[in-house]
């Protein structure tokens, strides 16, 4: 929680001011019992209507101090901690911006979640009620300690045996419910995930009428957060019977004793009320640090968990080299395609011992069509992640233009290559800003050469608004071939010289797929085109195919060569195209 402290940078002013206007309440509240002890041992007792008058006068403006300095430490209080978690849940974000595939594959989309919005919540609220809360009730305790004895002594000794046993049943109670709450915090994860999944997959369940499986599945997730919110609350509902016997006996004995003091002429009555007055005020502030303790017990997990996000180190990072030749960003550079070679690249998922990719050797020459074809599985997708870094060669080196990828920074070294993957992903807005997120500064001749290049310029047009039509969250009032085409558009806005396009066709019909194919070669120039694909029409064309089995090359070479070579690469195109197709090759 302490490391956390730093994004309270900026709010210092306030998070100081909160606790000084705290104070300034803390004193007027605990001047009250004393004046109202003066009243009834000097006032009442002497019959001084004008000292009564008075001293009331006293407590009616401290009173009213007492509310300004509330209201000064509520105001500074939530100025610092909203500042505080905006600062937070912005650093957290900007910390996930940067992790790569493979942390995003270890924390999981969901955690993530969680822990952007209800951590950070948490931590919130317990810097709101720690400025004041925790700044008023530790004071109270000690003033209210120092008035009771400054009022009799022999009272005081009460205080010495019930706040010892007030302290220890609260550590008891922390100690027992820590656990719990961690526990709680991982089944929310549970449960957002479940949910998750749920609302992205709804077509999928409904088409299968899958509502009860998964009605089945949310009620466990969530009976499984019940259950350990039920025992953490079980406990801490034995505390608060227990906290008020304690103050109920401290009063009882406190009458008691001070009653006998009152009969020998020891102590005045007017003391002894106010003696109970700081007792219960000592109680209920003891009460209220308890309750923020455990409070705090649980914001300790949430700051773990953010600390862990925060502490996490992205495995791809910058060199400190910087080669001249990618930091260039002109029209020349992005008109020439690139070399891609790569050398016994081997790659494995961190938390798995299967190889993905085992031993790939090979060489793309600039401006030349890949075509990328194999067995699901295979390791298509994974290899062309490694040319621009997404995932890290386990062993092994990718070069772009004779450089290794680790040595190009990662800005340029993305800035020049454009991937459409599997899964078209559209942004809520318009149809123009999609676009515009590869190319900020793209004029409107450059939008509608990409949209058309794309095949995606006619269905735009039929739009009322044109390019100022509303995209849906994630596209959903798209078809997938219209969410496609617009993907492609996209990244053919930035004019790469590395194009990937990963199964990116594979919901438009095959005539449209051949228009997008030739209007790609036609304006990206000598671009370095990577195309997987699941039909062997679509890539029969290439200048290489390059066909993946279980993380290895199997072959590499032309349509007609691979035909005679390729006992893979045959069998899937005669099983697309036909028997005929062997007529070719001879």
């Amino acid at each position: 929680m302490i490391k956390l402290l730093r994004f309270m940078k900026g709010s210092y002013g306030f998070a100081i001011a909160a606790p000084l206007f705290m104070l300034l309440e803390v004193i007027m509240d605990l001047m009250q019992p004393t004046l109202m002890s003066n009243i009834v041992d000097v006032g009442i007792a002497q019959g001084d209507l004008p000292y009564i008058w008075a001293t009331g006068g006293r407590m009616l403006l401290m009173a009213f101090i007492g509310v300004v300095g509330g209201l000064g430490c509520v105001a500074c209080s939530a100025q610092a901690a909203v500042s505080f978690s905006s600062r937070l849940r912005q650093a957290v974000f900007n910390q996930i911006q940067g992790f790569s595939f493979v942390e995003l594959d270890r924390f999981k989309t969901a955690s993530l979640i969680t822990r952007l919005t209800g951590d950070v919540t948490q931590i919130q609220s317990i810097v709101l009620m720690g400025l004041r809360i925790m700044v008023r009730s530790p004071l109270i305790c000690i003033g209210g300690v120092v008035m009771a004895y400054w009022l009799s002594p022999r009272l005081s000794l009460i205080l010495m045996i019930g706040l010892p046993f007030m302290l220890l049943m609260a550590a008891y109670f922390i100690w027992k419910t820590m656990p719990l709450f961690l526990a709680m915090q991982i089944k929310m994860d549970r449960v957002n995930a479940v949910m998750r999944e749920n609302l992205l997959g709804i077509k999928v369940i409904k088409s299968f009428v899958g509502q009860k499986k998964e009605q089945q599945r949310f009620g466990k997730a969530n009976q499984e957060l019940m259950d350990r919110s039920v025992q953490a609350m079980q406990i801490m509902t034995v505390l608060f019977p227990l906290v008020n016997l304690v103050m109920n006996l401290s009063v009882v004995a406190v009458l008691w004793f001070g009653g006998r003091m009152v009969v020998s002429g020891g102590l005045e009555i007017g003391k002894i009320m106010a003696f109970i007055n700081y007792l219960i005020q000592i109680m209920s502030s003891l009460m209220m640090v308890v309750m923020m303790s455990i409070s705090l017990t649980r914001s300790q997990v949430s700051a773990e968990r953010l600390n862990e996000v925060l502490e996490t180190e992205t495995s791809i990072r910058d060199m400190d080299t910087a080669p001249s030749l990618w930091a260039e960003d002109n029209e020349t550079t992005r008109s020439k395609g690139s070399a891609i070679e790569f050398r016994d690249v081997s790659f494995k998922h961190h938390n798995s011992g299967e190889w993905v990719l085992k031993h790939i050797d090979l060489k793309i020459l600039p401006g030349q069509t890949i075509g990328i074809i194999g067995t699901t599985g295979s390791g298509k997708s994974t290899l062309v992640s490694l040319i621009p870094r997404l995932y890290e060669a386990t062993r092994g080196q990718v070069l772009v233009d004779g450089m290794d990828v680790r040595e190009i920074p990662l800005k340029a070294l993305r800035g020049h290559i454009g991937m459409v993957l599997q899964e078209s992903i559209l942004f809520s807005g318009t149809i123009e800003d999609n676009l515009r997120f590869s190319k900020e500064t793209a004029t409107a001749a450059e939008l509608k050469e990409a949209a058309e290049a794309a095949e995606a310029w006619n269905f735009i047009e039929d739009k009322t608004d044109g390019l100022n039509a509303e995209v849906a969250q994630r596209g959903r009032n798209f078809s997938g071939g219209q969410k496609q085409r617009l993907s492609i558009a996209r990244t053919l806005l930035r004019k790469p010289r590395i194009l990937i396009l990963d199964d990116a066709t594979s919901a438009v019909d095959m005539l449209t797929e051949a228009k997008i194919r030739e209007a790609i070669r036609q304006r990206m120039g000598q671009c370095t085109l990577l195309l997987i694909a699941q039909r062997i029409a679509a890539i029969k064309d290439a200048d290489k195919i390059l066909v993946m089995d279980e993380g290895c090359v199997t072959g590499f070479g032309t349509h007609r060569e691979l035909l005679k070579t390729n006992e893979i690469y045959r069998h899937i195109a005669v099983s697309q195209l036909g028997e005929e197709v062997l007529a070719d090759v001879g």
